[in-house]
């Protein structure tokens, strides 16, 4: 089990609301990250665990009850939580989502490494049986009217609905993720991209280098949509790299070409980490999302078959 050494201040805004939100990490010394709601009275802790998601669809990871106390965007603070090995803290956070920053798990890390981790290791769950995440398994569970409009969408922007997600046993010493992207975006086209975790300062060098400052992305004309309806007034091109309508170039500089697919590599780490440890086994993620790396932990979660836990010391 670790912790921070001392607390942590993060002031940014929220790239939905567009307003600016205060969370502090507080150390812990009870097992587990949990978020509370400082802006809303008597608030109780919220678990960052697969089980307490309550949605996937704004193309973020939300916890809690979405008709209550819940925290939208953790993916970015969970993948530098699990990089920096921190398993136990208590988040106070005054608004519905983590501040965005510059769209990445960059400055995350630096303010978590500044402050300093306590000793310890992290659980470890061990995949034994491989389990598949289908894209269309969720879409069967949406209305038809849902299914219907998701489908007119996919047809304009040629995309297909057959991504997945699969977990399968490796060495059971660290995490391999490989992702694909396909996107008709000529600027992202096909990329694929590998980063394995192997709980060795080596693995979180690499992770800081090639990964953590790749940040989100969309189209350009989809902000002025969100907008419109309420979300995604925090975004600019300092935190989201803005494609043109067109698909073929960004508005904005990119820091690799392939750095679409390395911020799904983020996505893919934080995702994980709210299993509660280390999941021990190779993440492939074809076409992946939010969604899909939440119903492969319950489903690697549904049997006790389907895994080992080897427990925090």
């Amino acid at each position: 089990m670790k912790t921070v050494q001392q607390q942590v201040e993060i002031s940014g805004v929220g790239i939905h609301s567009g307003e600016v939100v205060n969370l502090v990490i507080k150390p812990s010394d009870r097992f587990g990250i949990f978020f509370r709601r400082v802006d809303m009275p008597n608030s109780e802790l919220i678990a960052a665990t697969y089980d307490n998601v309550g949605e996937t669809k704004m193309r973020n990871t939300t916890v809690g009850k979405m008709s209550g106390a819940h925290v939208q965007t953790i993916e970015h603070l969970m993948a530098a939580l699990f990089m920096m090995g921190v398993d136990s803290a208590i988040i106070e956070i005054d608004g519905p989502e983590t501040p965005i920053l510059d769209g990445s798990a960059d400055e995350f890390i630096k303010k978590l490494r500044d402050a300093g981790i306590t000793n310890g290791k992290m659980k470890r769950i061990v995949v034994q049986r491989e389990v598949v995440a289908y894209a269309h398994e969720m879409l069967r569970e949406l209305p038809i009217w849902v299914r219907m409009k998701l489908w007119l969408v996919n047809k304009i922007a040629g995309r297909k609905s057959d991504g997945f997600v699969k977990l399968s046993p490796n060495s059971g010493h660290g995490l391999d993720i490989t992702a694909t992207l396909v996107y008709p975006e000529k600027i992202i086209g096909r990329q694929t991209c590998s980063y394995s975790y192997t709980e060795t300062r080596a693995a979180v060098q690499d992770f800081i280098k090639n990964f953590a400052r790749a940040r989100t992305f969309g189209k350009f004309s989809e902000w002025e949509y969100l907008k419109k309806r309420g979300m995604g007034r925090g975004a600019n091109e300092g935190n989201v790299i803005a494609l043109n309508d067109a698909g073929d170039g960004t508005l904005n500089e990119t820091i690799w070409p392939d750095e679409f697919v390395r911020h799904k590599i983020i996505d893919a780490v934080g995702d994980m980490f709210t299993s509660g440890g280390i999941v021990c086994g190779a993440l492939e993620s074809y076409k992946g999302s939010h969604a899909l790396n939440n119903l492969i932990l319950k489903k690697l979660f549904s049997q006790p078959e389907n895994y080992d836990i080897i427990d925090a010391e």
